[in-house]
């Protein structure tokens, strides 16, 4: 019989070589050599036996996760929410509120917490992805989170995926971004392209203005292309590559597209030149240490919500939507006129303009709608364009130009003139193109004469 504190090892090893795919023979034939007396030659034999080197670089410690983890982990989780919350106000998700609190399904984290490492790494190796799926404690805390937070949410989850996933794999395949970091827009936004960070950030990838501009979007008071989810994936798709080329590590691009490459340049110094996420781990700043993490959990749990008794009830988004390029400016409210379509589901199939108008006579603008209302914009386009035509257009006022208050004055009897101090009859007869001659004899006056305030007749 084995005593506890041997068979509590056995356990523990037997998780270990699980977790690091070890042979069984070599497994066996470390167990023994573990158990026969200790020398220095032996511990040695017994670590190059049992976990090969290339784990041992490779797997990073999987100690308890620090007070600033979870502390990340709670400003990510507050994060997710509110733009999860801000989502459900949008035209698709309203009609299904109802749907979504028949269908909740928490998970217990008493359950996960029974599962064990190696089950968890298994699964993120199993994914064959270009992004390596490191595993460790930091992680498990974040896949923690997210399937605490996904329980509640997946359905939405589940059906945006449906919705925008395939435009975000067809851009990033483009682009030559691996696939994967579809999952990064959950962890970015909760894929809500109206999501705005306290920082200014916005849409579903998160972009600041300034970076934005670098990758051709415009940013106005009437078009917001960082909230346009096609444009916005786009821009993603190009930062994520630029990214890669200068660090030539996917994950380290990452962790800048979160604190932009100059943070990350910072933290590869003060490491003493390490190019590898967890070996300048410390140095980063603390939002950033938790990205990667957050990531890999928000892929985790897309992948293996099954397993931890999750179920998916889907509803349908408008997946069948076309866009169409106009030819002059569009009101919302005209377009929906014409269309039938409702100024809020227009909104949210067009989150970027801000105003509730396409301003297509200074550019290049798309309208997205249902494909079956397609027909009805082209075929009552112009009309559409008419009538903003005129709803823009702004009749002009007539402004009065200004006139030098004058000293003449025209009654019923004719012009006069009144007679100011420092005036003669001669300058008066000058001012009016008359003669004093004339001034006299139409004012009956017996001399050149004249008074301040006096009124003659002109």
């Amino acid at each position: 019989m084995l005593n506890n504190k041997r068979l509590w090892i056995i356990i523990i090893l037997r998780d270990k070589k699980e977790a690091f795919n070890i042979p069984k023979e070599r497994f066996s034939r470390s167990l023994n050599m573990f158990f026969l007396p200790k020398t220095p030659t032996r511990a040695l034999r017994f670590i190059a036996l049992f976990i090969p080197l290339s784990a041992l670089l490779s797997v990073p410690s999987l100690a308890q996760p620090s007070a600033e983890d979870h502390t990340d982990a709670v400003r990510i989780s507050a994060s997710y929410v509110a733009n999860y919350d801000s989502l459900l106000n949008s035209y698709y998700l309203r009609s299904h509120r109802e749907q979504l609190s028949r269908h909740n399904h928490a998970v217990s984290v008493d359950d996960f917490d029974q599962i064990p490492d190696s089950v968890i790494a298994r699964r993120l190796a199993a994914l064959h992805t270009v992004i390596p799926m490191t595993y460790n404690s930091s992680v498990r805390a974040y896949i923690r989170m997210y399937l605490n937070m996904m329980s509640t949410r997946l359905d939405v989850m589940l059906s945006l995926s449906d919705y925008y996933h395939p435009m975000f794999e067809e851009v990033l395949s483009r682009y030559g971004v691996p696939e994967e970091l579809k999952y990064l827009a959950i962890v970015e936004s909760a894929m809500n392209p109206l999501a705005t960070s306290r920082v200014g950030a916005a849409g579903l990838w998160q972009f600041m203005y300034h970076t934005g501009k670098l990758y051709d979007m415009e940013v106005n008071s009437v078009v917001d292309d960082r909230r346009d989810p096609h444009r916005s994936t786009v821009a993603a798709a190009r930062y994520l590559r630029d990214l890669r080329d200068i660090f030539d590590d996917w994950t380290l691009a990452i962790a800048a597209y979160n604190c932009g490459p100059g943070n990350i340049n910072k933290a590869i110094v003060r490491s003493g030149g390490h190019r590898n996420f967890w070996l300048i781990y410390p140095y980063l700043p603390r939002e950033t240490r938790g990205y990667i993490p957050a990531f890999i959990a928000a892929t985790y749990v897309m992948n293996y919500y099954p397993e931890h008794g999750l179920r998916a009830h889907r509803f349908t988004l408008p997946i069948h939507s076309d866009t169409l390029r106009l030819r002059s400016d569009a009101l919302f409210c005209f377009v929906s006129r014409y269309t039938g379509v409702t100024l809020d589901e227009l909104r949210t199939l067009n989150p970027q303009y801000r105003a509730d108008l396409i301003p297509a006579s200074s550019g290049s603008y798309t309208l997205c709608l249902p494909t079956d209302k397609i027909g009805l914009m082209i075929r009552y386009e112009d009309s559409v364009y008419a009538r903003t035509a005129d709803s823009l257009t702004v009749a002009p006022v007539e402004i009065e130009s200004y006139q030098p208050r004058s000293t003449s004055h025209r009654s019923r009897g004719g012009a006069t003139h009144l007679v100011r101090k420092g005036e003669t009859l001669s300058s008066i007869a000058r001012k009016h193109g008359t003669t004093v001659a004339a001034l006299r004899k139409k004012n009956h006056l017996r001399s050149d004469k004249i008074r301040v305030g006096q009124r003659l007749k002109l």
